[in-house]
Protein backbone atom coordinates (compact mmCIF):
# COMPACT_ATOMS: atom_id res chain seq x y z
CA UNK A 1 0.00 0.00 0.00
CA UNK A 2 1.48 3.18 -1.11
CA UNK A 3 0.64 6.00 0.66
CA UNK A 4 2.11 9.99 0.21
CA UNK A 5 2.26 12.30 2.97
CA UNK A 6 2.82 16.24 2.91
CA UNK A 7 4.19 18.21 5.83
CA UNK A 8 7.20 18.68 7.71
CA UNK A 9 9.37 15.46 9.10
CA UNK A 10 7.31 15.42 12.07
CA UNK A 11 4.30 15.57 11.10
CA UNK A 12 4.23 13.57 7.93
CA UNK A 13 5.64 10.53 10.47
CA UNK A 14 2.71 11.49 13.23
CA UNK A 15 0.13 11.44 10.05
CA UNK A 16 1.65 8.28 8.67
CA UNK A 17 2.06 6.70 12.00
CA UNK A 18 -2.00 6.97 12.33
CA UNK A 19 -2.78 5.84 9.16
CA UNK A 20 -0.38 2.94 9.69
CA UNK A 21 -1.82 1.97 12.88
CA UNK A 22 -5.57 2.22 12.01
CA UNK A 23 -4.47 0.12 8.45
CA UNK A 24 -2.95 -2.49 10.13
CA UNK A 25 -5.11 -3.01 12.94
CA UNK A 26 -8.21 -3.02 12.02
CA UNK A 27 -10.20 -3.45 15.44
CA UNK A 28 -8.73 0.46 16.68
CA UNK A 29 -11.97 2.44 16.39
CA UNK A 30 -9.66 6.20 16.66
CA UNK A 31 -6.59 7.32 17.94
CA UNK A 32 -5.66 10.71 19.51
CA UNK A 33 -2.34 12.16 19.46
CA UNK A 34 -1.25 14.60 21.59
CA UNK A 35 2.36 15.60 20.53
CA UNK A 36 2.17 18.44 23.81
CA UNK A 37 1.97 15.41 26.46
CA UNK A 38 3.18 13.13 24.12
CA UNK A 39 0.18 10.97 24.77
CA UNK A 40 -1.96 8.22 22.34
CA UNK A 41 -5.08 7.37 22.65
CA UNK A 42 -6.46 4.20 21.33
CA UNK A 43 -10.45 4.12 21.22
CA UNK A 44 -12.22 0.33 21.06
CA UNK A 45 -15.67 -0.04 20.68
CA UNK A 46 -17.83 -3.05 22.15
CA UNK A 47 -20.93 -3.71 20.42
CA UNK A 48 -23.04 -4.35 23.78
CA UNK A 49 -22.79 -2.39 26.92
CA UNK A 50 -20.00 -3.76 29.86
CA UNK A 51 -21.12 -4.39 32.97
CA UNK A 52 -19.14 -2.58 35.73
CA UNK A 53 -17.48 -5.86 37.19
CA UNK A 54 -16.87 -6.66 32.99
CA UNK A 55 -15.33 -3.34 32.92
CA UNK A 56 -12.98 -3.70 35.93
CA UNK A 57 -11.79 -7.09 35.13
CA UNK A 58 -10.67 -5.83 31.37
CA UNK A 59 -8.94 -3.03 32.99
CA UNK A 60 -7.16 -5.16 34.98
CA UNK A 61 -6.50 -7.40 32.55
CA UNK A 62 -4.72 -5.01 30.21
CA UNK A 63 -3.13 -2.75 32.64
CA UNK A 64 -1.04 -5.63 33.94
CA UNK A 65 -0.72 -6.79 30.92
CA UNK A 66 1.08 -3.67 29.43
CA UNK A 67 2.97 -3.16 32.59
CA UNK A 68 4.39 -6.98 32.40
CA UNK A 69 5.59 -6.16 28.77
CA UNK A 70 7.48 -3.21 29.78
CA UNK A 71 9.03 -5.02 32.86
CA UNK A 72 10.00 -7.67 30.74
CA UNK A 73 11.19 -5.46 27.75
CA UNK A 74 13.18 -2.77 30.46
CA UNK A 75 11.06 -0.10 30.16
CA UNK A 76 9.49 1.91 32.82
CA UNK A 77 5.59 3.15 31.99
CA UNK A 78 4.49 7.12 32.38
CA UNK A 79 1.18 6.64 31.82
CA UNK A 80 -1.26 3.79 30.94
CA UNK A 81 -5.21 4.52 31.42
CA UNK A 82 -8.05 2.95 30.76
CA UNK A 83 -11.23 4.65 30.41
CA UNK A 84 -14.69 4.16 29.08
CA UNK A 85 -17.76 5.70 27.80
CA UNK A 86 -21.30 4.26 26.88
CA UNK A 87 -23.13 5.39 23.92
CA UNK A 88 -26.54 4.17 23.43
CA UNK A 89 -25.70 -0.03 23.31
CA UNK A 90 -21.76 0.77 22.84
CA UNK A 91 -19.01 1.01 24.95
CA UNK A 92 -16.08 2.89 24.21
CA UNK A 93 -12.84 1.55 25.75
CA UNK A 94 -10.01 4.36 25.81
CA UNK A 95 -6.44 3.52 26.15
CA UNK A 96 -3.91 6.54 26.88
CA UNK A 97 -0.41 5.89 26.71
CA UNK A 98 2.92 7.68 26.56
CA UNK A 99 4.61 7.56 23.26
CA UNK A 100 8.06 7.86 25.08
CA UNK A 101 7.80 3.65 26.26
CA UNK A 102 4.82 2.95 23.36
CA UNK A 103 6.32 0.39 21.43
CA UNK A 104 4.64 -1.16 18.44
CA UNK A 105 4.68 -4.56 19.84
CA UNK A 106 2.88 -3.26 22.75
CA UNK A 107 0.11 -1.78 20.29
CA UNK A 108 -0.31 -5.61 18.74
CA UNK A 109 -0.33 -7.06 22.24
CA UNK A 110 -3.08 -4.52 23.41
CA UNK A 111 -5.17 -5.20 20.52
CA UNK A 112 -5.03 -8.70 20.60
CA UNK A 113 -5.96 -8.57 24.51
CA UNK A 114 -8.40 -6.63 23.33
CA UNK A 115 -9.84 -9.40 20.48
CA UNK A 116 -9.10 -12.03 23.73
CA UNK A 117 -11.42 -10.41 25.78
CA UNK A 118 -14.06 -9.03 23.70
CA UNK A 119 -14.52 -12.08 21.59
CA UNK A 120 -16.93 -11.49 18.49
CA UNK A 121 -18.25 -8.10 20.50
CA UNK A 122 -15.51 -6.05 19.63
CA UNK A 123 -16.73 -3.65 16.42
CA UNK A 124 -14.15 -4.11 13.45
CA UNK A 125 -13.71 -2.56 9.97
CA UNK A 126 -15.08 -4.91 7.87
CA UNK A 127 -12.21 -4.62 5.23
CA UNK A 128 -9.86 -6.95 3.53
CA UNK A 129 -7.32 -8.79 6.50
CA UNK A 130 -3.78 -7.78 5.30
CA UNK A 131 -1.76 -10.58 3.70
CA UNK A 132 1.48 -11.41 6.28
CA UNK A 133 4.16 -9.62 4.42
CA UNK A 134 1.69 -6.33 4.63
CA UNK A 135 1.31 -7.01 8.48
CA UNK A 136 4.99 -6.86 8.77
CA UNK A 137 5.84 -3.65 6.27
CA UNK A 138 2.78 -1.94 8.30
CA UNK A 139 4.22 -3.01 12.17
CA UNK A 140 8.25 -1.72 10.76
CA UNK A 141 6.72 1.65 9.39
CA UNK A 142 4.90 1.77 13.14
CA UNK A 143 7.74 1.09 14.80
CA UNK A 144 9.80 3.67 12.76
CA UNK A 145 7.50 6.41 12.76
CA UNK A 146 7.01 6.32 16.89
CA UNK A 147 11.18 6.00 17.02
CA UNK A 148 10.56 9.51 14.77
CA UNK A 149 7.89 11.29 16.50
CA UNK A 150 9.65 10.74 20.29
CA UNK A 151 10.36 13.71 21.96
CA UNK A 152 9.20 16.31 19.44
CA UNK A 153 6.24 18.68 20.84
CA UNK A 154 5.92 20.35 17.53
CA UNK A 155 3.21 18.74 16.10
CA UNK A 156 -0.09 19.05 15.59
CA UNK A 157 -3.13 17.16 17.63
CA UNK A 158 -4.22 14.94 15.67
CA UNK A 159 -7.53 12.36 15.51
CA UNK A 160 -7.77 9.57 13.11
CA UNK A 161 -10.55 7.25 12.28
CA UNK A 162 -12.09 5.39 9.58
CA UNK A 163 -15.09 5.82 7.42
CA UNK A 164 -16.71 3.55 4.67
CA UNK A 165 -13.02 1.96 4.38
CA UNK A 166 -11.02 5.01 4.23
CA UNK A 167 -8.69 6.81 6.97
CA UNK A 168 -9.14 9.67 8.29
CA UNK A 169 -7.17 11.92 9.71
CA UNK A 170 -8.07 15.58 11.53
CA UNK A 171 -6.06 18.69 12.96
CA UNK A 172 -7.86 18.96 16.18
Amino acid sequence: MGVRYKGKGDQKDSVGLLISILVRYPEVATINYNPENQLFKFTFMYSQVLEDYQLDSLKEKITSSIEVYNLLEGREVRLISLNHQVCDNLTLIEVQRDIDTLAQEEIKLIVELFQQYLNKKLVTEENRRLIEEEQIYQEEMIEHMLDSIRGSIEGKYLFAFREEGKVLVFNK
